[in-house]
């Protein structure tokens, strides 16, 4: 199955490409990620992925697009439900590539991380996939994170703090207060 796997970050690609290509897919990386804020951390993001994807000789589908103004339009009225806002727009943009570009499926690596809201996720992607006439490929990585983590600071790949977003990154640090 040729699959088209939205990537947040590089160190959530390690174990899903790697389990991915263990079970026979044929993967191409897409990275859309307009929620990724500020344009240093975006950046450092993009970048990790661009020489890890390299390294592993992932062929990869670029919308390089810093989204700071839309995406903040976007979630602006409804902060609570972002995450749902933002799950929906990058997965319906990966759809549409997929469809677009022949791929037999899609999915993400947003899959891995027990930070995210998996079931909101799932739901998302399900919708999607029948809104835009593809399929969804689900997997849940979640069982790969530490180790996938583990590697990526092996490997060393950026590892970044927060989700990405401005709220998320806000969140950090407010968590921290005494």
């Amino acid at each position: 199955m040729k699959l088209l796997l939205h990537i947040c970050c590089a160190p959530c690609s390690v174990m899903c490409i790697r389990r991915l290509r263990e079970a026979g897919q044929e993967v191409t990386g897409f990275w859309y990620n307009p929620n990724i804020h500020p344009y240093t951390e975006y950046k450092s993001r993009r970048d990790a992925l661009t020489n890890y994807a390299e390294s592993i000789e992932l062929p990869m589908v670029w919308r390089d697009e810093y989204g700071l103004k839309p995406f903040v339009r976007m979630v602006a009225d409804q902060l609570e439900e972002r995450c749902g806002k933002c799950y929906r727009e990058r997965l319906k943009v990966t759809a549409e590539a997929a469809k677009a570009g022949g791929f037999d499926a899609f999915s993400s690596t947003l899959f891995i991380s027990p930070y995210q809201k998996h079931d909101l996720l799932r739901q998302t992607a399900e919708s999607v996939a029948k809104e835009v006439g593809i399929p969804f490929h689900y997997v849940d990585f979640r069982p790969d994170f530490r180790e996938g983590q583990t590697l990526a600071r092996e490997l060393p790949l950026y590892m970044q703090k927060y989700c990405g977003c401005i709220f998320s990154e806000e969140e950090r640090y407010l968590s921290k207060k005494p």
